[in-house]
């Protein structure tokens, strides 16, 4: 059976929950064989001029989200519409990733870890999410600035993500080595990543796909609107780790379960190769 899914990435700037319901159902009607539909962070909670988020944050129970589920279902698609500043029940405010499935429910949730200090004012998140995708593969999420921390993708990786979605809205120059550490970390785990940033004016594109070898799959030629489409074959974690990068490295099969355990100061832990050895054999890939 074929673990190949069609996956599009949506770069555009942010916009408004009734322009992005008309949009994308003439987006999906115009490439009907993309199955999952991702968007660039806070796509629908970055109006213009300055942002309020205690303003803007609503609970997961708002209506809002009800829209997005009854969306999804009626396109029968997978849809992460971006990210949403998120009224906790502490009060407190999280920058949050929504996953909803072809039936209309919420498949997955995720709440920032690194937001982007000192700019960003939402509060972190202090957990790690992952979800299937029924025949295909288990999909990580990652919000913007987690990317620059390799021990976010490492940990998705050793959930047995075989695909990470990164939702971005960076509008700095430093888009350029952002492109360069999602290559990083998709060579380093041997995942699949796709980093879709928001478009011009609310941030500077230059989304990209890229394989578990590293490879660029496709990429947006710069800042402006575009829709990447692309086929992510699942499969290919799988032979990337049996047959090294490159027909070379295999990071996963590193450790032997006699070699002795190896501090790490800075998380007052260990790798353990016996459990590092034990738990990458486990891998769904």
């Amino acid at each position: 059976m074929s673990r190949s899914l069609g996956v599009a990435l949506v770069q555009h700037h942010s916009t408004s929950l009734p322009e992005f319901e008309h949009r994308l159902r003439a987006m999906v009607a115009a490439h009907p064989q993309m199955q999952l539909w991702v968007f660039p962070e806070l796509h629908l909670d970055s109006p213009e001029g300055q942002v309020d988020i205690e303003q803007l944050a609503r609970p997961l129970g708002d209506e809002r989200f009800a829209q997005l589920a009854t969306l999804a279902a009626e396109l029968g698609i997978w849809l992460v519409p971006g990210t949403f500043y998120e009224r906790a029940d502490d009060g407190r405010v999280h920058n949050t990733a929504l996953v909803f499935s072809p039936e209309g429910t919420v498949q997955a949730s995720y709440r920032k870890i690194f937001p982007w200090r000192p700019t960003e004012k939402s509060a972190p998140g202090d957990s790690f999410a992952v979800f299937d995708l029924p025949g295909y593969g288990r999909v990580g999420l990652s919000i913007c600035y987690d990317i620059w921390f390799p021990e976010h993708a490492r940990h998705l990786a050793w959930s047995g993500a075989d695909l990470i979605l990164n939702l971005v809205q960076t509008n700095t120059s430093d888009r350029e080595q952002e492109q360069v550490i999602v290559r990083g970390n998709a060579i380093m785990n041997q995942v699949w990543i796709a980093s879709v940033n928001a478009a011009a004016p609310t941030g500077r594109g230059r989304s990209l796909v890229v394989d578990p070898d590293g490879v660029v799959r496709m990429s947006a030629s710069a800042a402006g609107e575009e829709i990447l489409t692309a086929t992510i074959d699942f499969a290919q974690v799988k032979d990337v780790r049996r047959f090294g990068t490159a027909g070379v490295s295999r990071p996963w099969a590193q450790f032997r379960p006699d070699d002795r355990p190896i501090d790490l100061p800075l998380y007052s832990g260990q790798i353990t190769p016996g459990q590092w050895a034990a738990r990458a054999a486990e891998l769904p890939a």
